[in-house]
Order: C-alpha cells, then structure tokens, then sequence
C-alpha cells in the first residue's frame, strides 16, 4: 500500500502558486491576494504584471486563479481580470482574512 503524500500547508501552496505563475503563466508575479482551502483543493488567487508601463501607475497587472489539489499539484489556473495599477480594488465587506 502506498503512503498518501503529506498535505500542503499554507505557505508551501502560496510559494507554489507564485512559481507557477512564473513558469506556466510566464508572468512575474506581484503578490498573492488570496488563499482559500476547499475540501480536497486549494484556490490562491495571485496578481502578475503583465505590461510595464512608464509611470508605473498605469502597469497592468493580471489577476490568475491557480488550483492545487490538496497536495499541492497543479490542477488548473485561469485569468481572472486585468487591471490597470492605479485601479483601487476594496473587497467587500464580509470578507474575512482568516489565521490558525
């Protein structure tokens, strides 16, 4: 019987994230915006620049939605919105960042 791999905690799955944003999506990733854990899969949604632009405040930036099962292997990801730099974006109210 084969052992079961150990499952991804937080940090690993945003670390992984951000890689694959830079290896598949070939984009240089900003930052990560958001981590959500689902039964057997984890959603990190990560902003990358996608064009430079001169002043920075008009780059604009991609928001992808990257799914790892719960081991942390890539299952999919998807292009969510763009966004120029300068664009505030406030999430609504009832969402909560939630630790420990």
């Amino acid at each position: 019987m084969a052992a079961e791999k150990p499952k991804a905690s937080v940090e690993k799955v945003t670390d992984l994230a951000l890689a694959i944003a830079k290896k598949y999506i070939s984009k240089e990733p900003e930052t990560v915006i958001g981590v959500e854990q689902k039964e057997e899969e984890w959603k990190v949604t990560v902003e990358a620049l996608e064009r430079k632009a001169v002043p920075d405040t008009q780059d604009l930036l991609g928001r992808y939605e990257i799914r790892l099962d719960k081991n942390g292997e890539l299952i999919g990801w998807k292009q969510m919105m763009i966004r120029k730099r300068s664009d505030r974006m406030m999430p609504p109210e009832e969402e909560w960042v939630v630790t420990g």
